[in-house]
């Protein structure tokens, strides 16, 4: 919660992971609510200016509605060199995202923006490295049976089961989960908040 002196703060997220990790260092919203943008890649995009434009239009979009406010907005990116896999939305999409996942490297991007009263706005982008144990075809199918992978960039989720499957991560596990806490503390406190 904000302080007296501290702007109120929306979080544009209808993540219940990125609330728990604001959570975790003392943040509590004013306000969530999710920003409903297109999240479709444009023509050519890399995967790290996908993740900087959403965070930034995701947090623009709810700004007009509540201009005394931070917002706070975030995306995910899941990558493969350049090649952008999606959030999955069913058990094929999540078996393909692990397949190819499988015993190799991938970079997973974080953006993270505020926009703040007077029209102001700062954003940051995270890269973190990651690396998946080759997996067998009983592993995936488990993982797929627990449909724990759904709606997740990438398909899967690294705070449950699929932790297991990490081998190596050079970089943010906080933000490989939906928000890079340090990162995202630091913008909040340089437009104002005072609430953590």
């Amino acid at each position: 919660m904000a302080s007296p002196h501290s702007p109120r703060l929306v979080l544009a997220s209808a993540s219940p992971r990125r609330l728990d990790l604001l959570n975790q260092i003392g943040v509590t919203p004013d306000l969530v609510m999710a920003s409903n943008i297109d999240e479709a890649p444009r023509s050519g995009e890399t995967p790290r200016a996908l993740a900087e434009r959403l965070a930034r239009e995701k947090a623009a979009a709810l700004a007009p509605a509540h201009p005394d406010a931070l917002v706070l907005a975030a995306d995910t990116v899941v990558a493969v060199g350049r090649r952008i896999l999606p959030k999955a939305e069913d058990d094929a999409e999540v078996r393909a995202c692990l397949r190819l996942l499988s015993g190799r490297s991938h970079r997973v991007y974080t953006g993270v923006a505020v926009a703040a009263p007077g029209e102001r706005h700062a954003s940051r982008l995270v890269e973190t490295r990651l690396r998946f144990k080759r997996l067998d075809a009983f592993e995936i199918d488990a993982y797929v049976a627990n449909r724990e992978g759904l709606g997740k960039a990438g398909g899967y989720g690294i705070q449950g089961r699929a932790g297991a499957f990490v081998t190596s991560l050079q970089g943010s596990y906080p933000a490989v989960v939906g928000l890079p806490l340090y990162e995202t503390l630091n913008l909040l406190r340089g437009l104002g908040y005072q609430g953590a």
